[in-house]
């Protein structure tokens, strides 16, 4: 599964920032980097979890496999 680049979206956002003349829109591109950022954690987090999980599937069914020989 494919997912988007979220600390590619937060270095524009962070780029996009330190270009606005308008606070408003500088504050809103450094809110958006902010989430980027912490959306890229958390991916990174479910791969790790889900790398996890299959490794200990794997483990288990190799296991499985060498009991019933």
């Amino acid at each position: 599964m494919t997912h988007p680049d979220y600390r590619a979206l937060a270095a524009q956002a962070r780029n996009e920032a330190q270009v606005a003349t308008l606070t408003n829109v500088r504050d809103r591109c450094l809110r958006s980097e902010a989430t980027f950022l912490a959306m890229a954690e958390r991916q990174d987090l479910a791969d790790r979890n889900r790398a996890r999980r299959e490794a200990a599937s794997a483990a288990a069914l190799a296991e499985s496999a060498a009991a019933n020989a």
